[in-house]
């Protein structure tokens, strides 16, 4: 029987595990059935956390018990869930979702955006323009995309709406404005992106044999996020910008009344949360304190905000406080479901087979970094950012940085691609999180439209990144 036509296109060691027996072809693919059976019981609705260790250990079971995986893989877990909870750079999630929280629940956020939108509701297309503005700041203060669109879907869309703005125009500026809290720091996914960056580097480096392997810190990161960021807010206010100016009735200028407020109000509503923001930030770039360290400062400045402004009571305390448990128990806990997920992963060879995959490929590592960016992208249409973050970074993340990518860019480059999953219907969140607090005059349909043009810019950015990667890791390495 001939030899079919795509063997002799597989090269290397994955060519000839093309040309195993049937049964053993199965069994070397199995690292690819446990994701894709992960991915089916994600989409079924079943929790991040509890899916990836539970699917993970069952194919360790089923594994073991038919001779073709190490139960060594299980006893490290213990081990490496010990290292989540000891791992001092992770400190920085409950603070600054603490921080994050407590602007929005003193309603600190919500003077920000009224006095914004005072500063510049006169100029043509200005009002859209000081949304994108505030949501940048409230990204560098919050990181929560969450909060960031319900805050500014409750205050700005009936003020767009009732101006003029075109419904699809309002909407889509609010839900990608909300985004910008994946990119710009502190960001929790760049915070929870940056651990698994890490591992993966430092892994990729193990297994190329460099027993002193080089970090990447979640610093690192950050400075790596700051130009890309600002180039997304240039990109929206230029976008906001032109729509005004050829197209005046999508985005008529904003006729200046009980919103006027003075300058000394002005400056005092805006002043405290730039220089917090400021303060938190810098202090990372600057290599002043650890993020764990400033995240500490952000939410004691926090506090100490809504304490000056007599906002903070024990009922905005314990909102607070329960919503800081809430999200930092479900991040250890698809923390801890990830580092099973990848300990079994491997133990089944999964390291290997995407190494080969990937080396195999006609054009080495640009298709590499392609097909994983191409996959993250489609993913974003039915999972969210923390899903595939813990879900795909760890299998192909060892394979490309082995392969010689700069971990910076390319966690830069993911977290731009995972910012996308928040405008992609039909599972993006910001999508939803506006539609829960945008009244019925606002289609659906309009803000999946108005989404659009954003996720076209997000795009443009990830291919000036690909094409210039000094825009992710000039800054990096100015710093250090």
């Amino acid at each position: 029987m001939p030899r079919p036509e795509f063997l002799h296109r597989v090269p290397g060691r994955f060519g000839r595990r093309m040309r195993r027996p049937y049964k053993f072809l199965v069994i070397e693919l199995l690292p690819l059935l446990l994701f894709l059976v992960v991915c089916l019981f994600l989409l079924a609705g079943y929790p991040v956390a509890f899916t990836l260790a539970g699917v993970s250990l069952l194919f360790a079971f089923l594994g073991m018990a038919a001779g073709v995986f190490d139960g060594a893989f299980l006893d490290l877990i213990p081990n490496r869930i010990y290292g989540i909870f000891v791992n001092q750079n992770l400190y920085a999630v409950p603070m600054f979702v603490f921080m994050g929280t407590m602007l929005e629940k003193s309603r600190i956020a919500e003077e920000l955006l009224e006095n914004m939108e005072a500063a510049f509701a006169g100029l043509p297309g200005g009002l859209g323009i000081s949304v994108v503005l505030v949501g940048m700041l409230l990204a560098a203060s919050t990181g929560i995309v969450g909060a960031t669109v319900v805050t500014m879907g409750i205050l700005s869309l009936p003020s767009m709406l009732k101006a003029g703005y075109r419904p699809s125009l309002a909407g889509g500026t609010i839900c990608a404005t909300g985004t910008l809290g994946q990119i710009i720091p502190p960001s929790i996914c760049l915070i929870l992106l940056g651990e698994v960056i890490s591992n993966a580097y430092q892994q990729s480096q193990l297994n190329a044999g460099a027993f002193a392997p080089d970090f990447v810190t979640i610093g690192d990161l950050f400075a790596g996020a700051v130009v890309p960021g600002l180039l997304l807010v240039l990109a929206y206010a230029m976008y906001v910008g032109i729509v005004a100016r050829f197209d005046p009735d999508a985005a008529p200028p904003f006729k200046r009344g009980s919103r006027e407020v003075s300058a000394r109000k002005l400056i005092s509503g805006l002043l405290p949360p730039v220089v917090l923001m400021v303060a938190v930030l810098g202090s990372i770039l600057f290599g002043l304190a650890t993020p764990t360290e400033a995240a500490g400062v952000g939410a004691v400045g926090a506090a100490l905000l809504a304490l000056g402004r007599r906002k903070l009571n024990i009922g905005v305390l314990r909102e607070v406080s329960l919503e800081t448990v809430r999200l930092t128990s479900m991040a250890y806990l698809i923390l801890m479901g990830a580092t099973i997920f990848s300990s079994v992963f491997r133990g089944f060879g999964g390291e290997q087979l995407i190494e080969e995959i990937f080396t195999g490929l006609p054009g080495g590592v640009f298709s590499a970094t392609l097909i994983v960016m191409l996959v993250i992208f489609l993913l974003g249409f039915i999972l969210d950012f923390i899903e595939i973050t813990f879900l795909v970074v760890p299998m192909v993340g060892p394979a490309l940085l082995g392969m010689g990518v700069d971990p910076i860019w390319l966690g830069v480059m993911i977290c731009v691609n995972l910012q996308t999953s928040f405008l992609t219907p039909p599972f993006g969140f910001s999508l939803f999180y506006l539609r829960s607090v945008a009244p019925d005059s606002l289609p659906t349909g309009a803000i999946y439209r108005g989404a659009i043009p954003f996720v076209l810019m997000q795009l443009g950015i990830l291919l000036l990144l690909a094409l210039q990667p000094g825009l992710a890791t000039a800054l990096p390495e100015l710093l250090r």
